[in-house]
């Protein structure tokens, strides 16, 4: 039977009651232009969308959301999506070095896995690229050495990022259990100056951290009153990623990077329409392919038998056609209609190739993951003035999302407990309907801003001679509500808080996981009982304007429940005809809770110190014991200076190391507790012309050799390799960036 769920639990009903009245609040009043949160004419602070689905000021959301754009793109700064959250505390994305094998080991093949928000990663995180959704991590250990990550973005095509940390499922849904990251494209407008009808920006990039180079070229122009146009094609080349391993020996001895070659095609055109009435039409058309070449000597024996030879690829390709309209109506229901439909194909590949000196003397396994996505999204927006200095916005739509998730594994000479092809879950399409609400009543001093949003999921599966079971379906539904609070004492600074529920529906691999090892009499099960993982969240914070001093600080607090483990022991004792049963079940209840720190500060109109810090601390209280997926505490200090045509800066990155009491050693006893470590990055900008740029920084000035908790989870402390998973030491990237 469907089930219906409220989140979060009864702590936060009265939350979910709150924002049902208030969204139902009466506004019947005469229409009055403008909007009591339209950005000021030539405002430069930032512009924020994810925190309440339409464009507001990030003073104007009671969330902590971190925006990326303009220079802070630069390639010297994030070459790709590890690169762009370096400088954030409590955000991170994970980079193993590759270290696999044909059949068993995992390590690395999912490259740039994904964003870590607050502790919580994967398909925890909600990822969007101009709305629309990004595949799926799917890695689980039994697609062996095959791990898919996230990693379908080349930021080459990026012009804009935002972190909102904290549950988005109120206004997103599914999968904003941690936090979202949504990506917007570049547009026209975001190369063509007052006056413009053609331009462009062309740049060219190299760094000797993974040996890469790169070049993009992007173009603008504006055909009539009424289309405008926008075509671009980046191409970008790498090697391993560095580290401090000096180990290079051919076998699995081996510390230094595996040699690799990857290669990165990725291509962007759109067309914008205003044929007049206050309407905007935006077609899109994306496409990213990514592949990766290694010869794996990691996976060789060091003797004379057993593996000679190992070799692996893998490959990701994602292709997406959209349409955005927007529609200015005022009329008694809506200002202005926003409606989004896209489509987007997503395929991954990875295969490997052992010779070895025991029979089968070659041995293959190729890993195959598809994802096809159909959405459409209808929002429209209302404000009204209800008197005495209040205004109320309303943002309220449908979105529905329309999945079809497949995988294939074949092979040569697999296991003697396998028989290539077969299928780790079969076909399956999911489908999302949801209806939200957003209410904002605003006045000098206060916002108050309720939201709350339903969505119904299903996962149909379909029966597949290459599945040997018989698949479950899953059908479930979801209340998320959320609740923001904004006081503003003076005008120069605000307090706000944000209770807010967060859901994430199972995926088909956790319900229908499927492996068999009929040798060890073992197996797994289908678990059609699954319930979603949910959260219940509440931050409070403080932001304000002194001068020139700008600061943020930010408590926070979550209860996390039902979290989904996969491959657990539910059943039989190994014995004949009472094979040991695994299966996916609900059982984690975590609690996390941090802090984050922001400052800048103009110590003079040349010179700007930066400061950032942020803590987390995490633990699964049903079992009593930390959170491993939470990082160590960060800082970060930074200048940045100006004279004449050029721009200094120096970032100085401080993590803590990691403590024993805060690492659950109840999988790998001796695990790896990463020391404290300090690096220096220099950089600088020469301003050639007012719009061609020519950046050089030097990541890890001191050389330090040092690891990121996020890449040894699992690795022993008393591993001889341990130095394969060092982070890059000392490193140059350079960037010529041209605007015509």
């Amino acid at each position: 039977m469907p089930r219906l769920r409220l989140f979060p639990s009864s702590a936060l009903h009265p939350v979910a009651l709150a924002c049902a009245l208030l969204a139902a609040a009466p506004v019947h009043a005469q229409t009055v232009p403008g909007s009591a949160t339209q950005v000021a004419p030539g405002s430069l602070k930032p512009v924020v969308v994810s925190g309440s689905r339409s464009e507001r000021e990030l003073e104007e959301v009671p969330a902590r959301i971190d925006v990326i754009e303009g220079e802070a793109l630069d390639p010297t700064r994030a070459q790709d999506i590890r690169e762009l959250v370096r400088e954030l505390p409590n955000v991170e994305v994970k980079r193993a070095p590759q270290r696999f094998g044909a059949v068993s080991g995992s390590t690395g093949r999912d490259g740039n896995a994904g964003f870590n928000i607050r502790g919580l990663d994967g398909n925890r995180v909600l990822l969007t690229v101009d709305g629309i959704r990004m595949p799926r991590e799917l890695n689980n250990q039994v697609f062996g050495a095959a791990a898919f990550g996230r990693d379908y973005y080349d930021l080459g095509l990026i012009s804009r990022v935002e972190i909102l940390r904290g549950a988005a499922s109120a206004l997103h849904g599914s999968d904003g259990l941690a936090g979202m990251v949504a990506m917007t494209t570049t547009a026209p407008k975001d190369l063509l100056k007052e006056g413009q009808t053609f331009g462009g920006r062309a740049g060219v990039r190299a760094d000797t951290e993974d040996k890469s180079a790169g070049t993009g070229l992007t173009l603008a122009g504006i055909a009539s009153d009424r289309l405008q146009w926008l075509g671009s094609v980046q191409v970008g080349r790498a090697r391993e990623l560095d580290n401090k391993g000096d180990n290079r020996s051919l076998n699995s001895n081996r510390t230094a990077p595996n040699p690799q070659k990857d290669r990165s095609v990725s291509a962007l055109g759109k067309i914008v329409l205003t044929p007049g009435a206050g309407q905007t039409h935006t077609f899109t058309l994306e496409h990213v392919d990514k592949n990766t070449a290694v010869e794996g000597y990691t996976g060789r024996s060091p003797t004379v038998t057993g593996v000679q030879d190992l070799d692996g690829t893998s490959e990701m390709q994602r292709t997406r056609a959209s349409w955005d309209g927007r529609f200015f109506l005022q009329s008694a229901w809506a200002d202005t209609l926003r409606a989004t439909l896209g489509y987007q194909q997503s395929r991954s590949r990875e295969w490997s190739r052992e010779v070895r000196t025991a029979l089968p003397t070659v041995r293959e396994r190729d890993v195959r993951y598809e994802e096809d996505l159909w959405q459409a999204v209808l929002q429209a927006e209302r404000t009204r003035p209800l008197g005495n200095g209040w205004a109320h916005t309303l943002v309220y739509g449908a979105d529905v999302s329309v999945a079809e998730l497949d995988n294939l594994v074949t092979g040569v000479a697999g296991p003697a407990y396998e028989t290539y092809p077969l299928q780790r879950f079969p076909k399956t399409r999911e489908t999302n309907s949801a209806f939200f609400l957003q209410s904002e009543f605003v006045s000098e001093r206060w916002s108050v801003i309720p939201a709350l949003r339903y969505d119904r999921f299903s996962l149909k599966p379909q029966s597949s001679p290459l599945y040997q079971l018989a698949p479950a379906a899953l059908s479930d539904s979801a209340l998320s509500p959320k609740l923001g609070l904004i006081l503003r004492p003076q005008p120069h600074w605000q307090v706000f808080a944000n209770a807010a529920a967060g859901f994430k529906a199972p995926s088909p691999l956790q319900l229908n996981n499927f492996f068999q090892n009929a040798l060890a009499n073992y197996r797994t099960l289908p678990n059609p009982d699954l319930k979603p993982e949910t959260s219940q969240t509440l931050e409070l914070g403080a932001r304000g304007e002194h001068g020139r001093l700008n600061w943020l600080v930010t408590a926070f607090t979550g209860r996390y429940k039902d979290f989904i483990e996969d491959n657990v022991r539910v059943g039989g004792t190994g014995a004949p005809g009472n094979p040991i049963l695994f299966q996916a079940v609900n059982r984690g209840r975590v609690k996390l809770s941090g802090v984050e720190l922001e400052g800048r500060w103009t110590v003079t109109p040349a010179t700007t110190l930066k400061l950032a810090y942020g803590r987390t601390k995490g633990r699964d209280t049903l079992l009593n014991q930390p959170l491993n997926s939470v990082n160590p505490a960060k800082l970060v200090l930074g200048v940045d200076h100006r004279i004449a045509d050029w721009t200094l800066g120096a970032v100085l990155t401080h993590a803590l190391a990691k403590d024993s009491e805060d690492i659950d050693r109840s999988s790998t006893p001796q695990q790896f507790a990463t020391p404290a470590w300090t690096t220096l990055d220099l950089r600088a900008t020469w301003r050639i012309t007012p719009r061609t740029r020519l950046s050089a920084a030097i990541h890890n000035l001191t050389d330090r050799k040092y690891w990121l908790w996020s890449s040894v989870q699992g690795v022993a402390g008393n591993l001889a390799t341990l130095d394969a998973y060092t982070s890059p030491g000392r490193s140059l990237s350079l960037a010529l960036v041209t605007d015509f």
